[in-house]
């Protein structure tokens, strides 16, 4: 059912809601609702007068109460809790206090403390939000989605919440990780949250405890698999290309078997991505530009070690095999320049059970056999440091201190400023910490992180910590793509987001050592990427014809403020 209209009056040229809801049923929708910001004649036409204590007090003052209320939560979870019931009653408010503090209020509406969240979301829930599709109700989606008072879908976030985080199969609990995006989406990219849909296909579970909670409130059967579970995804895409004909279809913490099964099957039928294994990569990518920018050299200059090859570890070889292809290396060339490291050591084509995004990186063990190892047989990530000579270290393992001194001393070795990146998260599970870097290295390192770690100061001057957060990239990329009315995502919109991303580190900046802006301009940031985005989708041609200039004038246009608009009645129908 729509509940409102945005208009702009032709006299006046003012922007403002036709709103079809009066009372009791305007206050408790989250989208309309302003709370005491109602102005007197608002609460006098919408039938609100009485329903509300007399003082009218803007949306700046509102942050500043909610903000004094959320300092008092002195637990994260109750934060966290604090936050989405302030979103489930006003979605302005709730974004204008998550925009002003967004550094502060990431690692709460995010990670980590949104896994924690999702592990108790049967428990902590107070309302629905979004959609929870199950094989039950596939056939009913056209329905559901008429169920909506939404206008129009642009963005749909969707997870079966077998992977959430690094906490494995929750279920339909793992619904926080889409509505958490979703956050994201339009705190810093400037999406309309009315237009934005987190769902959850709630496909049952493998998780003994939560099949055996009382608490839990998905579906209490183990999870489709093969065929059934093929069928149910391609019923669900097909709605979703029925209904939001129009809509960025994002696949989010999916396992990685299906994950790239996903993303190659759906990438040409509907416009999405995997964030896990794009943004990722691109994220990675873009600071490993601005590495190279810092040590004058290009990426087949480098060697290229990568550990943990899943979604994350595999978007990162990928974005760097694009760029040695765009640099004109041949596939043999650049099989000399990656080594992909998982459990059982390096990658090569006689592993047993050779995994789907592997088998691209997998080494030929013949051309092997003259190196050095510690141990016949197996080729472990000192044995591959060594031989290649690798300047460039990435790990997305979740293994503490599996980048030690041994192997810090080893890159240290091969070139004057290695390029190490402990990419996991959170810092409990980082591969190595920039104290680590900056002691072996004598702050010759250039160091990225998963999790945000302080600057190191010591003999050695002081060195950076760069935060490979996917936050710079997909807001930017999900806004220029829909923008530019593209019908596709290719990996050139996610080169030309990284390369974006780069161009914003000064010069100052790279000399420091950091290899991404900082995040405080994350909204200029996604603009300024969903720009070249655009650009991209137009030059590639999977976007709309238009003028750079005219590109950019959309992007800025598109990107929703956490205002209020002025309401006013619909005109009587004659």
């Amino acid at each position: 059912m729509k509940t409102y209209e945005f208009k702009i009056d032709p006299l006046t040229n003012e922007e403002y809601l036709e709103v079809y809801l009066r009372g009791q049923q305007l206050l408790n929708d989250p989208l309309l609702n302003k709370g005491a910001a109602f102005t007197y004649e608002e609460r006098k036409v919408f039938g609100l007068t009485g329903f509300m204590r007399n003082k009218n007090v803007p949306i700046e003052s509102q942050s500043e109460r909610s903000y004094e209320m959320l300092q008092r939560k002195h637990d994260d979870l109750e934060k966290y809790i604090f936050l989405q019931g302030l979103l489930n009653r006003n979605e302005t408010l709730f974004y204008h206090l998550l925009s002003k503090h967004l550094k502060e209020l990431l690692p709460i509406v995010y990670t980590p403390t949104v896994g924690l969240a999702c592990q108790k979301m049967s428990t902590i829930m107070r309302r629905f939000r979004g959609i929870y599709i199950t094989p039950e109700n596939i056939e009913d989606i056209d329905q559901i989605f008429d169920g909506l008072n939404q206008q129009e879908i642009s963005l749909v976030v969707v997870t079966d919440g077998e992977r959430i985080l690094g906490l494995g199969d929750l279920g339909s609990d793992g619904m926080g990780i889409p509505i958490g995006k979703v956050n994201l989406y339009v705190a810093a990219g400037g999406l309309n949250p009315a237009c934005c849909l987190p769902v959850t296909l709630d496909v049952g579970t493998n998780n003994k405890e939560l099949l055996n909670s009382d608490a839990y409130l998905g579906l209490k059967k183990p999870r489709l698999q093969d065929a059934e579970y093929d069928e149910f995804i391609e019923k669900f895409v097909l709605g979703i290309k029925r209904n939001c004909p129009s809509a960025l279809l994002q696949w989010e913490d999916f396992a990685k078997d299906k994950a790239f099964k996903l993303l190659d099957r759906y990438q040409e039928r509907i416009l999405s991505f995997n964030d896990d294994i794009q943004g990722t990569g691109a994220t990675a990518l873009s600071a490993l530009i601005s590495a190279f920018k810092l040590k004058g050299t290009k990426f087949a200059d480098e060697r290229f070690v990568v550990v943990g090859m899943g979604q994350a570890g595999a978007g990162i070889c990928y974005n760097v095999r694009n760029m040695l292809k765009e640099e004109g290396l041949s596939d043999i060339e650049i099989k000399k320049r990656i080594f992909a490291l998982d459990v059982d050591g390096l990658v090569t084509y006689d592993m047993p059970n050779l995994e789907y995004q592997m088998q691209l990186f997998a080494q030929n063990s013949e051309d092997l056999k003259d190196w050095i190892l510690d141990e016949p047989g197996k080729i472990g990530l000192k044995d591959v440091i060594r031989n290649t000579k690798a300047t460039v270290l990435a790990g997305v393992t979740a293994q503490t201190g599996m980048f030690d001194d041994e192997i810090l001393t080893m890159m240290a070795n091969n070139t004057e400023r290695p390029v190490i990146f402990a990419l996991s998260n959170p810092t409990s599970k980082s591969e190595c910490t920039p104290a680590d870097v900056y002691r072996v290295t004598k702050g010759k390192g250039l160091f990225a992180a998963g999790s945000p770690f302080d600057p190191i100061v010591g003999e050695y001057g002081t060195m950076y910590t760069s935060q490979s957060n996917n936050m710079y990239i997909f807001p930017g990329v999900g806004l220029g793509a829909l923008v530019s009315k593209a019908h596709k995502i290719n990996f050139k919109m996610f080169f030309a987001a990284s390369k974006a991303l780069s161009d914003l580190v000064s010069d100052e900046e790279l000399k420091n050592g950091k290899l991404l802006p900082d995040m405080d301009n994350i909204r200029s940031i996604s603009a300024h990427i969903a720009i070249a985005v655009a650009k991209s989708a137009r030059d590639n041609g999977y976007g709309r014809l238009a003028s750079d200039d005219e590109l950019e004038r959309f992007v800025y246009k598109a990107q929703w403020k956490s205002q209020y608009y002025y309401y006013r009645q619909p005109r009587a129908q004659h």
